[in-house]
C-alpha cells in the first residue's frame, strides 16, 4: 500500500471507529457486533505500525471509549481506567506471554485468569468502610458520577463486613444477568419502545439514568475485581486481592483461578468456551493478569492499556441452519410479527429453534425466504438471531416470504399506518390480542395475578369465559374446574389472586392496561400526578407531555388511549367490578402519615400480609420500602425465617418491629377488619 493510500484508509477508519465509539459508548445503540468492531481495531493498529508516520494522540488506537454525558456531574479518576489489549488466537496468547517474560528479565509469572464480564466498568470509592460514590470510566480519565444509580444495585455493599479505614477505592464491572435482561426487553416490548441489543447495553443505560429510580426497576449487579493503593491493604498478588474483597462483602465472580503456565492458561479458557454459556451472566471472553502487584509497575502500560494484562475474546458462535417455515404471530397491540421456524440447532448452550424477524421490513432487507439455509447467532449470548442468509445454498427451491393481508388469528384485513414499520390487526376482538392483553394485564408488573398462566388464559378465552378484562372478576369456581389441569385448590388460589389484584394502585392498573409507550415507571408517574382514573380521563395531551419523564409520544399516547370508546367501556366495567382506581399514596398524600419520609426494610415472612402488600402500605403512609439495611434504615420489619438483614440491623443499631408492632404503625391493628374488606 501506497502511503498516501494509507493515510486515507487510516483516516477511515478512525472516523469510523470513533462514530461506532460514540454508539457504544455514549448513546449504549451499537449498529455492529463486537468482532466487527474488533476487526476494524486490528486493521487500524496495523496500518499505524507499518506506517508510523500518520500516528495522531487522538487516534482511538490510544483513547479509551467515549466521554461522559454533558447532563452529569464530570469525576476525575484518581488513576486512569484503561482498557485491556485484545487477544484472539493461541499465538496472540503466547505472544503477551513472551512480552511479559522479556519485561521481567526472563521470568514467567504466574497469572490469574477470571471470565471476561461484558458489562460497564466502574470505579468506587469507599470511607472508613462506607460507600461514598462512583464513577463510570468515560474516556478513562474523566467519567460520569453516577453515585445515587450504584447506590440502587442491591449487591454492592453500602458498608463493608469488615474494618477498613481511610479512603478505599476499587473497581468493578456493572452487568444485568441474562434472566433480567429477557425480563427488561420483554417488558419494553410490551410497551413497544425500542429494544436493548445486549445486557452490556441495557447495564449501561440503566447504571446512565438521570433518575435512579429507573436505574433501580432495571435490577443491576456488580462484580469487583480491583483495588488501587493494594500495598496500603497489604496485598501483595492479585488472587489476594479477589480473596480480600470478597472478606469485605464485595461480590466477585468465584471462577479466577491462578495459572503457572502457558498450558494451565488453556485448559482455562477451553474450560469455560462452553461452562460459560450456563452461567446467569454473559461473558465473552477471559482476561489474563499478571498476579503478582510488583510486576505492574515493572511491565507498565501504554496509554490506552496495561502490559500486565490482556482480554482474549472468545469467537461469536454461529452455526448454518434452515428456514423450516416463516409464521406470524398476533402481539397483544396487533402488531403482526414474522417467525422464523428453524431446523433445530445446538447453539451457546441451548437448542435453538426459532428466531424473530421483527417486521416484514427486516425479513425484505436480509432477504430471508423459506427453505433458506441461514447462519445463525445469539445477540448478547441470549437472544437467537438470522445474521445473513447463505445464497450461495440456494438451488431455487426457496419461497419468498410475504406479509399476510389478513390477520392469521380472526382474519380481519390487516393495516399499516404511514408513520410505522409494524403491520396491524385493527380488530380490538381479535382472540389473539385478548389472550395477550389478559397476559399482559394478570402480568407481575401488571396486576401480578399468580396462577394466570398462558395455557390457563388460552382456555379461557377459547371457551368463551373471557371475552373481556372484566369477565376475571366474575369468573365461578365451578368454571375453573372444568378447565384442563386446574383443579379445586388450583382454581381457588387463581380467584383469590384475582380478587386481592382489586386492590392494585391505579399505577399497577395503568401498567396493565397496555396503554403503548406506558410501562411501570411512566405509569407511576401519572398515578401520582393525577391521583385517580377520574382525572387522569380528562387530561390533554400537553398536561401530560409537560410531566417529567412523560413526553409528547407518552402524552399522546395516554389521550389516545382514554379517548377511545370501547377502552373507556373497558375501564367502567373494571371500575363496576370492583377494580381500584385510585393511587392510594397521592390520595392520602403520602407526606403527613405514620411513615411519612421513614425507611423501611422487610425480611421474612409475614403472616398478615405478602410482603409486596405490605411495601404497598409502607408508601400509602409516606413510607419508603428499601431493600437493603444501612445505617439510614429507620424500621427493619422482621418476619419468620428472616434473613441476615435483621442481624445487620441489630449489628447497625436499626430498630426492629415484629409484625404486631408494624401493624400498630402502619395503624391498620385497631382496623384489621377494615384492611382485610379492602
Amino acid at each position: 500500500m501506497e502511503a498516501e493510500e494509507a493515510r486515507l484508509e487510516i483516516e477511515r477508519l478512525r472516523r469510523e471507529i470513533s462514530r461506532h465509539d460514540t454508539l457504544y459508548y455514549v448513546k449504549d445503540a451499537p449498529e455492529i457486533e463486537d468482532d466487527a468492531y474488533d476487526a476494524l481495531m486490528r486493521r487500524l493498529v496495523d496500518l499505524e505500525k507499518s506506517f508510523p508516520e500518520f500516528s495522531s494522540e487522538n487516534s482511538p488506537t490510544r483513547t479509551v471509549g467515549g466521554g461522559p454525558r454533558k447532563e452529569m456531574v464530570r469525576v476525575t479518576h484518581s488513576a486512569p481506567m484503561l482498557s485491556l489489549e485484545n487477544a484472539f488466537s493461541e499465538e496472540d496468547i503466547a505472544a503477551f506471554l513472551d512480552r511479559v517474560a522479556r519485561g521481567l528479565d526472563g521470568r514467567m509469572p504466574e497469572m490469574l485468569c477470571e471470565l471476561k464480564i461484558d458489562g460497564l466498568a466502574v470505579s468506587l470509592t469507599y470511607m472508613d468502610g462506607e460507600f461514598k460514590g462512583g464513577a463510570t470510566r468515560g474516556d478513562g480519565r474523566v467519567g460520569e458520577d453516577v453515585t445515587e444509580n450504584l447506590r440502587t444495585i442491591r449487591s454492592l455493599p453500602k458498608f463493608l463486613q469488615k474494618d477498613v479505614p481511610g479512603i478505599l477505592e476499587v473497581r468493578g464491572e456493572v452487568l444485568m444477568t441474562k434472566k433480567d435482561f429477557e425480563a427488561l426487553n420483554g417488558e419494553r416490548e410490551e410497551a413497544e419502545e425500542t429494544l436493548f441489543a445486549n445486557p452490556r447495553n441495557a447495564a449501561a443505560g440503566s447504571l446512565r439514568q438521570l433518575d435512579p429510580s429507573v436505574t433501580r426497576s432495571r435490577k443491576l449487579a456488580i462484580y469487583l475485581y480491583q483495588v488501587l493503593r493494594p500495598e496500603e491493604r497489604g496485598l501483595k498478588k492479585q488472587s489476594e486481592v479477589i480473596r480480600w474483597l470478597a472478606g469485605c462483602g464485595f461480590p466477585v465472580q468465584g471462577s479466577e483461578r491462578v495459572c503457572t503456565n502457558e498450558e494451565e492458561i488453556g485448559s482455562y479458557i477451553a474450560e469455560f468456551r462452553e461452562k460459560r454459556h450456563s452461567l446467569p451472566y454473559g461473558t465473552d471472553g477471559v482476561v489474563l493478569k499478571v498476579d503478582t502487584l510488583r510486576d505492574w509497575e515493572s511491565l507498565g502500560g501504554t496509554s490506552k492499556s496495561p502490559r500486565w494484562a490482556i482480554a482474549f475474546k472468545y469467537p461469536p458462535e454461529e452455526k448454518v441452519t434452515r428456514v423450516l417455515e416463516i409464521l406470524v404471530s398476533v402481539g397483544r397491540t396487533g402488531a403482526l410479527t414474522p417467525v422464523a421456524v428453524l431446523s433445530p440447532v445446538f447453539l451457546s448452550g441451548t437448542v435453538v429453534q426459532r428466531a424473530s424477524l421483527h417486521n416484514a421490513d427486516e425479513v425484505a432487507r436480509k432477504d430471508v425466504r423459506v427453505g433458506d439455509h441461514v447462519v445463525v447467532r445469539k445477540a448478547g449470548e441470549i437472544i437467537p438471531e438470522i445474521v445473513r442468509v447463505e445464497t450461495a445454498l440456494r438451488d431455487g427451491n426457496e419461497k419468498i416470504f410475504s406479509m399476510p393481508a389478513e390477520c392469521p388469528d380472526c382474519g380481519s384485513p390487516v393495516i399499516r399506518l404511514p408513520e410505522e414499520v409494524a403491520i396491524r390487526c385493527p380488530n380490538r376482538s381479535c382472540p389473539a390480542q385478548i389472550k395477550e392483553g389478559i397476559r399482559h394485564f394478570g402480568s407481575r408488573n401488571g396486576m401480578d395475578i399468580s396462577g394466570l398462566g398462558e395455557k390457563i388464559i388460552d382456555q379461557l378465552v377459547e371457551q368463551g369465559l373471557v371475552k373481556v378484562l372484566a369477565d376475571l372478576f366474575s369468573l365461578p369456581l365451578e368454571a375453573l374446574v372444568s378447565i384442563e389441569r386446574m383443579g379445586k385448590k388450583s382454581a381457588t388460589n387463581l380467584l383469590e389472586a384475582i380478587e386481592e389484584s382489586r386492590r392494585k394502585p391505579l399505577s399497577r392498573l395503568l401498567a396493565a392496561l397496555g396503554i403503548r409507550f406506558v410501562g411501570s415507571k411512566a405509569a407511576e408517574i401519572l398515578a401520582e400526578a393525577f391521583g385517580g382514573m377520574e382525572k387522569l380521563l380528562e387530561a390533554k395531551s400537553e398536561d401530560l407531555a409537560r410531566l417529567e419523564g412523560i413526553g409528547p409520544r407518552i402524552g399522546a399516547s395516554v389521550v389516545s388511549f382514554f379517548g377511545d370508546p370501547h377502552n373507556r367501556e373497558m375501564l367502567l366495567k373494571l371500575e363496576q367490578a370492583g377494580v381500584n382506581m385510585e393511587e392510594p399514596q397521592a390520595r392520602q398524600g403520602g407526606k403527613g402519615g405514620p411513615l411519612d419520609g421513614k425507611r423501611v426494610v422487610l425480611t421474612g415472612e409475614l403472616e398478615s400480609l405478602t410482603r409486596g402488600r405490605a411495601q404497598e402500605l409502607v408508601k400509602e403512609r409516606g413510607g419508603i420500602p428499601l431493600e437493603s439495611v444501612s445505617r439510614k434504615t429507620d424500621y427493619v420489619v422482621v418476619g419468620e425465617n428472616p434473613g441476615s438483614k435483621a442481624q445487620k440491623a441489630r449489628d447497625l443499631g436499626v430498630k426492629i418491629l415484629d409484625e404486631e408492632a408494624f401493624l400498630v404503625l402502619l395503624q391498620i391493628r385497631g382496623d384489621r377488619h377494615e384492611e382485610e374488606a379492602r
